[in-house]
This record gives structure tokens, C-alpha cells and sequence, in this order.
């Protein structure tokens, strides 16, 4: 009996210092024994906690669940249960517990009382419900947005979709889609002839790693119903770096396109239609400025007029290759050429402005660097580069040009120290007709097709063109060309 002495004396030293809610309760309900930390936990004082019954203290809107099992375990269903409940505490507010309870029988096997230990969970309750809260936003988000959503998993297989993109899909993959990144379908390129590899296939570029924006092309095996999309893509990323795969945006823009390509052929032909008048213009102009009986007055005026109606002929010319940059149409002549006289003559030729604006130009570059590619319009690349160079540097400032050699291939550097470009307006300087807040804002003439007129003839000799630039500090532009065959 002294034994059992001590162990009733260890179990109530263990219920009082236990840093978890415990009590004692008896058939009926009510608290017989009950630790300090569950009356701090419902703010009342041991004494007074022992005076009240489990269901005075549960919220109404729990008590029929906790009353259930309390039942079941009396009537012998079941030995023990845990429940995630509200408690109300003395002071009002609620508090949420994680209640386990086993019921203790005597030797015969009747009820005696329950054991219930009680933990605060409010906190992690709170921060489920935060949690929960946040995640319906997100999914109200990702089912509402007037956008095609898809989760790839690192693997390459689709994890999830909204209904936009679900909606959508059957356009592309009319005999449906298998789930898994690359598949083949109606996916066409700009052009709307030629069809994607596997590999240019906006899904499958994200399980590789990329990460894309405005990635636009257009779906459908029908080119009357076809849909164009814009694709972005980036990477989604766990708390330790592991890949968890990509998320990808379709954003149908089938209007916009299909008006751009309205435009772009209303530019064609407008420009077509010009270029003969203008011509005859120009020859006209030619043989007036010939004519020995005019005044130097009138001459003037004609050189004015000839200015102007060159300057006119040059867009034209630019807006015609713009349009068949558009349509596939741009041709190309390519040769064995030296790069660095194609260089020398189109600094030549900008010196004039530059030494009119105060800029200074300096080149750097080999005697010789062999390219096989198209002249003039190679030449056009350079003039644009350093034209614009020239136009948007201050009075002092200087443009330096590089060429070197870059692996297998040619590198040409034009940097200036003029105004420079805005970082937000860094990804967009190749698109056509764009001028920049700077150029607007000191009304420096210009159309905006120029460097798209470079991006586009570089791109089809299989080069590159990027730029670095900081406001106020200068611009850098780098063409990359791949170098000469072997044997040239």
C-alpha cells in the first residue's frame, strides 16, 4: 500500500508541474483534479476551475461533437478519442484546444473517470485560418483571371490548370493533350507556316530552366479561327532551392495581332505605292538643281526640298523592310566581306554630324575581320548603331566603336556617352516604332524603327544584338555575328 502511496503522490506532483493542460473528470462531466496550466490556460484559478464541467466550458457550436465521444467511450465503443475544440475563456474570448482523453476503468472493467490533456493551440489555429484565407484568395485568383494558368512539375508533367487554360487547350491539341510538357500540336510560329519543334514549344522551354515573357505565336489548324498567344514563364523555386518546376501565363491576343497585321500591311502598301512618285520626285529634283538658269535662291530651296525627299525615301525604305521582316519576306545576299571596312566607311560617313553635334569618335579595331554576310545591309546595322549613338550625345561627349574577335565569332561595340535609356525601357528599345521617354522629352527626331531594323537583320544573318545602358551615363550596343566559315 506504500507503494501505491507514492505513485498516487509522483501522478499528482506530474498533473501539477506539467507544462500541458490536465484534468481529471469524472461520468458526469465535471473537473475533479485539474493542473496549473490548464486554469492559466482559461484564466480561472485551480480551485475555481474544479468547480465547473467540461460543456460549461466548450463552446456551443463543439459541445454535440466532444458529447458524442465522451458517449461512446462511456458506452464502451471506444477507449480513448482527440478532438480540436474552443474552449471559452473566463475573460470571453475563445481558446482553441487539442483534447486528448482516455478513459481509466477499475479492475473489473467499469468507468471510473477520464484522463484529458488539453494543449493551446490557438496560435497554429489562427495561422491555419490565415492560411486557409490566403490560399481560397489565391484560388479565387488563379480560377478568375482572365488568363490560361499551368503549374509544371520538375518532371515535365502537368500538374494543375485553371478552366481559361482548360478551356483553351482542345485548340492546339484537338485530340487531346497527355499532360506532359513538349507535345506536338497546331502551334505555329508568327509566320503562321511554320510549325514548332518540341523544343520551341513554350512548356517544354520551361522545363528546361527558361524563363520567358511575350513568347507569341499562333494555335489552331484552321488559319481563319487560329488564336494567337502571348506566353511568359518562370521557375518556381522550395525554401532549401530545390526546382519545383514552372509556371506558365497564356494571354490570347489573336486582336491585337491580327490588327498589327493590318497595320503592317496598310504600311506596306502605303509605302509601295509612295516609293514610285517619290522617285520620280527625286529624279525630277535632279535635273532642276542641273539646270544652269537658276538663281541661287531658288537652287537653295530645291536643295531643301531634295533633303527632305531623301530623308522621306530613307523611311520608306525602312518601313518597307519592316514589312517584310513582318511577313517573312526579307531576303538576304550574303558574301565573304571585311567587317572593318564596312566599319571605316560608315564612320566616315557619321563623322560629318558628329563633328557638327561636338561628339568624337574613335575606333578600335583590327586591320581586317572577315564576316560572310549581306553588305548593305550590314552597312544599314552600323550606320542605324552609330547614327543614333551620334544623335543622343551631348556637345563633348564621344562614341567608340569595337571590333573584335569573340570565340567563333565577330563582336561590334557602339557606345556613346549620351543621354542613355531608362531601365524600364531597356526591353523595349528593339520594338518597332518605340522612342524612348528621354528622345521624347528633348524632341529629338526620330521614327523608331531603327533598332528594330537592326535586331531584325542581325537576327536573320543568326546573330544577336544586346544593350547595356544607364540613365544619363551612356548606352552600349553589342552585335554578335557568327564568324566565317573554315575555308573562307
Amino acid at each position: 500500500m506504500e507503494g501505491a502511496g507514492e505513485n498516487a503522490d509522483l501522478w499528482r506532483l506530474m498533473l501539477q508541474h506539467s507544462p500541458i493542460g490536465m484534468a481529471v473528470v469524472d461520468l458526469g462531466g465535471r473537473l475533479v483534479m485539474v493542473n496549473r496550466a490548464l486554469a492559466e490556460m482559461l484564466g480561472y484559478d485551480e480551485a475555481g476551475l474544479s468547480r465547473q464541467g467540461f460543456q460549461e466550458l466548450t463552446h456551443a457550436d463543439d459541445l454535440d461533437a466532444d458529447l458524442a465521444l465522451f458517449h461512446q467511450a462511456l458506452a464502451g465503443e471506444i477507449d480513448s478519442y482527440r478532438i480540436r475544440k474552443r474552449y471559452l475563456h473566463s475573460a470571453g474570448h475563445v481558446v482553441w484546444g487539442d483534447l486528448s482523453v482516455a478513459l481509466v476503468r477499475t479492475a473489473d472493467g467499469e468507468p471510473l473517470h477520464f484522463i484529458s490533456q488539453i494543449l493551446d493551440v490557438t496560435a497554429q489555429q489562427e495561422y491555419e485560418e490565415r492560411l486557409e484565407a490566403a490560399r481560397a484568395e489565391l484560388e479565387a485568383i488563379f480560377e478568375t483571371v482572365n488568363v490560361g494558368l499551368l503549374l509544371i512539375g520538375p518532371d515535365g508533367t502537368y500538374r494543375r490548370m485553371n478552366k481559361r487554360h482548360a478551356q483553351s487547350i482542345h485548340v492546339p491539341f484537338p485530340d487531346g493533350h497527355d499532360g506532359a510538357a513538349g507535345q506536338l500540336g497546331h502551334v505555329y510560329h508568327l509566320d503562321g507556316k511554320t510549325l514548332m519543334t518540341r523544343e520551341e514549344m513554350p512548356s517544354y522551354r520551361a522545363t528546361q530552366g527558361e524563363e520567358f515573357d511575350d513568347y507569341t505565336y499562333w494555335v489552331g489548324a484552321d488559319p481563319a479561327t487560329r488564336q494567337a498567344y502571348s506566353t511568359s514563364a518562370r521557375q518556381m523555386w522550395g525554401p532549401d532551392g530545390e526546382r519545383l518546376g514552372a509556371a506558365l501565363a497564356y494571354q490570347q491576343i489573336t486582336e491585337l495581332v491580327r490588327a498589327i497585321q493590318v497595320k503592317d500591311e496598310f504600311v506596306a502598301s502605303v509605302s509601295h505605292e509612295l516609293r514610285t512618285p517619290l522617285t520620280s520626285v527625286l529624279g525630277h529634283l535632279e535635273l532642276l538643281g542641273e539646270h544652269p538658269e537658276l538663281t541661287e535662291q531658288v537652287a537653295a530651296r530645291l536643295r531643301v526640298v531634295q533633303r527632305n525627299a531623301l530623308r522621306l525615301q530613307g523611311l520608306l525604305s525602312d518601313l518597307l523592310l519592316i514589312g517584310q521582316v513582318a511577313d517573312g519576306t526579307l531576303e538576304l545576299q550574303p558574301a565573304p566581306l571585311d567587317l572593318t571596312a564596312v566599319v571605316t566607311e560608315a564612320v566616315e560617313a557619321a563623322r560629318v554630324s558628329a563633328d557638327r553635334g561636338g561628339v568624337a569618335v574613335r575606333v578600335d579595331m583590327p586591320e581586317r575581320v572577315p564576316v560572310v554576310a549581306d553588305g548593305q545591309r550590314l552597312r544599314q546595322v552600323v550606320d542605324n548603331l552609330l547614327s543614333n549613338a551620334v544623335k543622343y550625345s551631348r556637345a563633348g561627349g564621344s562614341v567608340e566603336v569595337t571590333v573584335r574577335q569573340a570565340g567563333e565569332g565577330v563582336e561590334l561595340d557602339v557606345t556613346d556617352t549620351g543621354i542613355g535609356i531608362a531601365e524600364d525601357e531597356v526591353d523595349q528599345v528593339f520594338g518597332r516604332f518605340f522612342r524612348g521617354g528621354e528622345a521624347v522629352a528633348r524632341h529629338l527626331p526620330g521614327t523608331g524603327l531603327g533598332l528594330s531594323i537592326v535586331a531584325s537583320i542581325v537576327g536573320a544573318h543568326g546573330g544577336s544584338v544586346e544593350v547595356e545602358s544607364e540613365l544619363g551615363r551612356g548606352t552600349t550596343f553589342r552585335v554578335t555575328l557568327p564568324g566565317p566559315p573554315a575555308s573562307t
